[in-house]
């Protein structure tokens, strides 16, 4: 039975014209990871009579946190959210994921510190799992300071062998000269899936509005961006500040 469904298998795809076939084949295989490292993104939901208190105390305390793990950035919500804070870490598998909570919850310092006092300033926590996308690194911006603005996209079920030339072409059209620069983009692989992210750099909230507008009449990029929509469900974005000791600032 085995043998005869392989036949068949292979007697369709001899049938199937060469764009039909070369699409079966996109869908089946997609892009691939080359690598185990995966970065968390976490965001926290702080009691409004709490941030500032939060910011102050996860200022002085990170250090207990950073040495068990390496966090990428670190920032506070100004637009898109209220009373929030949204950070990165890098891991190198889920074993070692595993290995640091296990090592955090048996630290002392960091349970008297900083947990006990921290978890009674949030309101809520959440956090995904996410994969740099194979055509993506994770950039620095050109200097400290400025605005970072997390873009968010649900894309439609598929996969990136469905989409992700599209959000490549839509993306990487405006990483030029005279746009924001791409910190990284990124793909879900625990939490909402068909999920997307953007990390962007701006030298400033003004900045990012000139941008914009330039992009709206920019002939490239709206051909782009209308090439990707078609397989878009929603979006939303943030803009953020970087906190003092965040590393990427």
């Amino acid at each position: 039975m085995l043998l005869l469904r392989s036949c068949y298998r292979r007697s369709a795809e001899v049938l199937l014209p060469p764009a039909a076939a070369q699409q079966r084949k996109r869908l089946s295989t997609g892009p691939q990871q080359t690598h185990r490292s995966f970065y968390e993104f976490r965001t926290y939901s702080i009691r409004p009579d709490q941030n500032a208190a939060f910011l102050k105390l996860t200022n002085e305390k990170i250090h207990l946190r950073t040495a068990h793990s390496e966090l990428i950035g670190y920032w506070s919500v100004e637009y898109g959210g209220l009373n929030k804070v949204f950070h990165i870490w890098k891991y190198d598998s889920y074993s070692q994921r595993a290995d640091v909570r296990a090592a955090l919850s048996q630290d002392p310092s960091w349970i008297s510190e900083y947990i006990s006092k921290a978890i009674p300033m949030l309101r809520s926590q959440d956090n995904e799992v996410n994969y740099l996308v194979p055509w993506s690194h994770l950039h620095r911006p050109p200097k400290e300071g400025g605005v970072y603005e997390l873009a968010s996209f649900q894309m439609r079920p598929g996969g990136p062998a469905v989409w992700g030339d599209a959000f490549q072409a839509a993306v990487t059209s405006r990483d030029a000269p005279g746009y924001g620069k791409l910190v990284g983009a990124f793909h879900s692989e625990c939490g909402l899936l068909n999920r997307v992210h953007a990390l962007w750099w701006f030298e400033s909230a003004d900045q990012r509005a000139e941008v914009r507008h330039k992009a709206h009449t920019d002939a490239r990029v709206v051909a782009a961006v209308r090439n990707c929509v078609g397989h878009l469900d929603s979006q939303e974005n943030k803009l953020m500040f970087p906190c003092s000791f965040s590393p990427l600032k």
